[in-house]
């Protein structure tokens, strides 16, 4: 390949030093041999602070890479049959020479500039140049194994600014960054919050205004070995020096690490020689260094507000407008129910085309934001809970009227919330105790999820299960991490949340008599605060509603009473607990109602009964829901009585 300019005359410089050497001529002076030679390489003497003759040694190991004609003079040079320089060959070739370049901490050895192979002769080992060091000698872009698998330039978004409040922190971060001690250590900052696309903008934006390059390494990607560790840790130190690059450490998906990877990140932590960034969700442990923690919260109302009218474009063609006064309604709905990260609005917006906005009517361009919403927000919590598809309607609830009335007035809470809060002012008195917050208690099998589910379907709303295998941990401290980051991400969504069997999780604190019990403690008041300050709604269901804490009742904001249903309502729930395309022959659900069980085992022994008559090829009479109903009570250990069957005929 044709040699840059410099390159090409400071070989040819070398080459008559070496040719003068060979002659017996004195040693000359470097300064020639640099005059000649490309600025790259005085940037890497800057850089690493390199001396002249370490900054030569550089030149040497780059000579036979490029020109192969060096071989034949190296060998002549060092009077043997080595093709390639060597340290002996250079301290005896100029000058400046210096046999500190032998030891260990010589930047060359320390910063891996040089390789040289063998341990036993090591001064006349061959030198070769590493590969990231000879592409920037060239001018090229490079980045060393393993860094080049794992590290992500970050650029910031162009013609996108940042939210008010986000340039705010962003702002604080160069502040922080631009002290006039350049030479101190800069502090390590900590971006806590929620959305890691987020953290990532910040930090871009900041160390683009800084001049910097900000870089992103997700923290799976370290080694949890020492030494690897160390590796690592050079190998990135170095390109930080090379490029002035930022490393924006990325813990986000870092979930409930082992010792071993706790201790390892700390480790690289504390020992970093170079600005870093990390984006958590929580809080980082503490560390021996100084750390400068900034929280990222949601945007504001009035920020998303903006954001929707800044991305989703209303002009069309002939410059026609959507009412603005019906549009500005539309986003306070979406605002209301929705915590969406800047990067989720703008996803939303580029998926709705200008053109199909303004064939669409006002409500059905909220009807597709609406499911567009439902969409985004839906995977931060697909890990962390189980989605339960709103398939039932009011009318599959059979309830009394004073229930019914309350899972109505639930679901009017839950619509017009963007009024009440928004419109009617009651945000100005204070975000707290805005959330929404029930519990349905009874029995099992009365209908206290299907009840969820009708709620979720009304208003039009992810329903999510929390699993409490998942979320209560016998280790301290990590149950509230797991509820912090299922009541986050329900946040975005707006989701209802269910807690069923909640008394297992938000039962009655207890007397301290050791150190489980008060941490217990601690865990049912951080519930108490986050149910209190969660703007969707959250569900609570119970079997026992007197194991609950009374702290929890008194800040629910309904409690609905599921009753064991009647003869009555068990006979309207026969009535409709069959699909219309399940055959059925003469059922007579006023005998179905005598049997004393509720709407859930009903369910389950009617679905028993079609499984009998489908296997006989016949509709569903009364004979198989009577053997069906046999075999649920052997399983709940109880016998048929004769009161549930009098009048009771097969057929």
């Amino acid at each position: 390949m044709a040699l840059p300019n410099a390159l090409a005359l400071s070989f040819e410089t070398l080459h008559q030093v070496l040719e003068q050497s060979i002659a017996g001529a004195p040693r000359p002076s470097l300064v020639p041999l640099l005059a000649a030679a490309p600025l790259t390489l005085a940037q890497l003497g800057q850089k690493f602070q390199l001396s002249p003759f370490e900054q030569s040694l550089l030149l040497l190991a780059a000579a036979p890479e490029l020109d192969a004609n060096f071989q034949t003079i190296f060998a002549q040079a060092q009077g043997s049959n080595s093709p390639y320089p060597t340290l002996s060959l250079a301290l005896g070739l100029f000058a400046e020479a210096d046999g500190s370049v032998l030891a260990h901490q010589c930047p060359l050895h320390r910063w891996q500039l040089l390789q040289s192979e063998g341990d036993r002769w090591f001064a006349h080992a061959p030198l070769t140049l590493d590969r990231r060091i000879f592409c920037y000698l060239l001018g090229f872009p490079d980045l060393a194994p393993p860094l080049d698998h794992w590290l992500t330039t970050l650029q910031p978004d162009a013609g996108e600014s940042l939210p008010p409040s986000y340039q705010a922190l962003s702002q604080q971060l160069i502040a922080a960054w631009s002290a006039p001690e350049r030479g101190a250590v800069w502090p390590l900052i900590a971006l806590n919050g929620v959305d890691a696309l987020t953290h990532q903008q910040i930090a871009a934006i900041a160390c683009n205004r800084l001049g910097l390059k900000a870089m992103l390494l997700p923290a799976t990607a370290l080694p949890s070995l020492a030494t690897d560790l160390k590796t690592w840790q050079c190998l990135w130190e170095r390109e930080a020096i090379l490029s002035d690059a930022v490393l924006l450490l990325s813990l986000d998906s870092l979930a409930a690490p082992e010792p071993a990877t706790r201790a390892a990140l700390s480790l690289f932590l504390n020992t970093l020689n170079t600005p870093v960034i990390v984006s958590s969700h929580d809080r980082l442990p503490p560390l021996e260094r100084a750390v400068m923690a900034i929280d990222v919260p949601p945007l504001s109302s009035n920020e998303q507000l903006a954001l929707w009218q800044q991305h989703l474009e209303m002009t069309g063609p002939n410059g026609h407008l959507l009412d603005s006064a019906d549009l500005k309604r539309l986003y306070q709905q979406l605002t209301a129910q929705f915590q969406l990260t800047p990067t989720g609005i703008r996803n939303i917006c580029g998926q709705v085309q200008p053109d199909e906005v303004m064939a669409m009517t006002t409500e059905r361009l909220g009807q597709q934001l609406w499911h567009l919403c439902r969409r985004q927000a839906r995977p931060q919590l697909d890990d962390l809970a189980q989605r339960i598809p709103a398939q039932a309607g009011w009318t599959d609830l059979v309830l009394p009227d004073r229930q019914q009335a309350q899972l109505a007035d639930i679901a009017h809470h839950l619509n017009y919330r963007a009024r009440v809060y928004q419109d009617w002012g009651f945000t100005t008195k204070g975000d707290r105790g805005l959330g929404i917050t029930a519990l349905f208690h009874g029995e099992s099998g009365t209908g206290k999820t299907l009840a969820a589910e009708v709620i979720a379907g009304a208003c039009n709303l992810d329903l999510y299960r929390i699993d409490l295998s998942t979320v209560v941990s016998k280790y301290i401290g990590e149950t509230e991490k797991n509820l912090r980051r299922i009541f986050d991400a329900a946040e975005a969504g707006g989701v209802i949340l269910l807690f069923d069997e909640a008394d297992a999780l938000f039962g009655k604190r207890t007397e301290v008599k050791e150190s489980r019990d008060r941490h217990a403690n601690i865990e049912v008041s951080y519930l108490l605060q986050r149910m209190e300050a969660y703007r969707g709604l959250a569900i609570l269901t119970s079997n026992f509603k007197q194991n609950l804490d009374p702290a929890f009742l008194r800040r629910l904001r309904f409690i609905v009473a599921f009753p064991f249903p009647d003869a009555q309502a068990r006979a309207a729930i026969w009535q409709q607990v069959f699909p219309a395309q399940t055959p059925t022959h003469n059922l007579d659900y006023a005998r179905l109602g005598q049997l004393k069980i509720s709407g859930g085992n009903i369910r389950n022994i009617a679905l028993n009964a079609a499984f009998l008559a489908a296997g006989a090829q016949q509709p569903v009479t009364m004979t198989q829901i009577r053997q069906a109903a046999q075999r649920d009570y052997l399983k709940l250990e109880k016998l048929l009585t004769r009161d549930e069957l009098n009048g009771w005929e097969s057929g």
